[in-house]
């Protein structure tokens, strides 16, 4: 029994542990991540180009008050016969003309004004949009990089691991060697070996996998680590909860562009009720006829003052009126139903950090105290005061408070970054 036990503590000690490979991987700083992973999301470049387009059409809404639409006709036609060309008052079989037209609205039962309204509330709900899926981007791209951060961090925690359990085999073995300890530590000193080389090798794979999640996020190749350290104690809030809960129900961009989108859907009834109203539209029109270009034979112009007035067009109008009325009222529901939630969301994410940030305070006491333990075991068991069993669990307790350490500071910077994207802004 001593002979099996002996090799196979020799044969634990002989197979080299799985320690992470050091190799130069290139580094990025949260900022940098930040400013390419923007530049790469599909959400965010949808709603940049959103901005651009309604940011025309406040342009269009605008113009229609001051320019005339206006449009540019040049138009050649040959005959098989020659006819009477009445620009140049001969026979031709070629017509030649160029016609300029321009019109514009004088009245529409205040339309004009309302779509200017509605162009600006979708401007206002783009922006709001944007600046929303901006910190979207900007959580995701964080979470992947605290992500590398805290399995960089488990991967130390690990290797520790194996490295502790690594020097108390070969201590418990000469103590088996010497016999002052019976041959059942050693197997159970290799045993937690054993769990601590497989973990690490997970970890090891977890941290790879991790690198090209970042890598992906940034549009890079090949795998990238992250430059900042996990080791900085998180901050206090700079506001209370109950200030966040009326910035982001006032302010946030989600409350922004639910109220831009109800703004928009009344500017639009508004918009549509105007066909009810006569519409007074002033128009010009330049013709100039020829058998060859550039018609200048016969020039003609036209200038007038049209009322339209509507009377019935198969309930086209009312439907128009009916649907955008829905429209509205969704939007309105939205909106209110927004606001709500932003509430509960604010409260769930500020607690959430406030319980992340007591919790990393006291797994910071947690590791102090797990790492003394450890050490008076291991005297205790190196002068036969204590047992085996005892020592393996302030290992395993150690590696424990480090992990959950990790884990839970991992879990304040994600709680930030969500609260940051609720309220639109950063907090530090």
């Amino acid at each position: 029994m001593l002979l099996t036990v002996m090799a196979l503590q020799v044969a634990a000690l002989g197979v080299e542990t799985p320690v992470l490979q050091v190799q130069e991987l290139p580094r990025i700083t949260l900022a940098e991540a930040l400013d390419r992973a923007a530049q790469l999301d599909p959400d965010y470049v949808r709603a940049t180009r959103e901005i651009a387009d309604a940011a025309w059409s406040r342009r269009a809404a605008i113009t229609a008050f001051v320019l005339p639409a206006v449009n540019a006709q040049v138009s050649a036609t040959r005959f098989s016969s020659e006819f009477f060309n009445i620009g140049t008052g001969q026979p031709a079989a070629t017509i030649v003309d160029a016609r300029v037209e321009a019109s514009v609205n004088l009245f529409s039962g205040l339309s004009k004004f309302n779509e200017l309204e509605r162009a600006k509330a979708e401007l206002a709900g783009a922006e709001a949009r944007e600046l929303e899926a901006r910190f979207l981007t900007a959580v995701q791209t964080e979470s992947d990089y605290y992500n590398v951060m805290a399995q960089r961090e488990l991967t130390r925690v690990a290797t520790e691991r194996v490295r502790r359990a690594t020097e108390q085999l070969a201590v418990a073995r000469a103590r088996v060697v010497s016999g002052a300890a019976v041959q059942t530590d050693s197997l159970q000193l290799l045993l937690e070996l054993t769990e601590a080389r497989v973990a690490l090798l997970r970890q090891d794979a977890a941290l790879k996998v991790s690198r090209y999640q970042l890598a992906r996020r940034v549009g890079e190749p090949g795998p990238i680590d992250a430059a900042e350290s996990d080791s900085l104690r998180a901050p206090a809030l700079p506001l209370t909860e109950q200030q966040a809960i009326l910035e982001a129900v006032g302010e946030s961009p989600q409350a922004s562009a639910a109220r831009a989108s109800e703004q928009a859907a009344e500017a639009q009834v508004r918009a549509l009720r105007g066909a009810f109203f006569p519409s007074v539209d002033l128009f010009g029109q330049i013709t100039s006829t020829d058998s060859k270009f550039f018609p200048t034979a016969t020039t003609r112009s036209v200038a007038g003052i049209s009322v339209s007035i509507p009377l019935w067009n198969n309930g086209q109008r009312e439907i128009a009126i009916s649907q955008a009325t829905t429209v509205r009222e969704v939007a309105r529901a939205l909106r209110a139903d927004v606001e709500l939630a932003l509430r509960r969301d604010v409260v769930e994410a500020y607690q959430a950090y406030e319980a992340a940030r007591a919790t990393a305070d006291l797994a910071s006491q947690s590791v102090i105290v797990a790492r003394e333990n450890l050490r008076v075991q291991e005297q205790r068991y190196r002068t036969g005061a204590t047992t085996i069993i005892d020592l393996i669990t302030a290992q395993v307790s150690l590696s424990e408070a480090d992990a959950n350490l990790v884990q839970v500071r991992f879990a304040t910077r994600l709680s930030l970054s969500g609260l940051e994207a609720i309220l639109g802004r950063r907090l530090f």
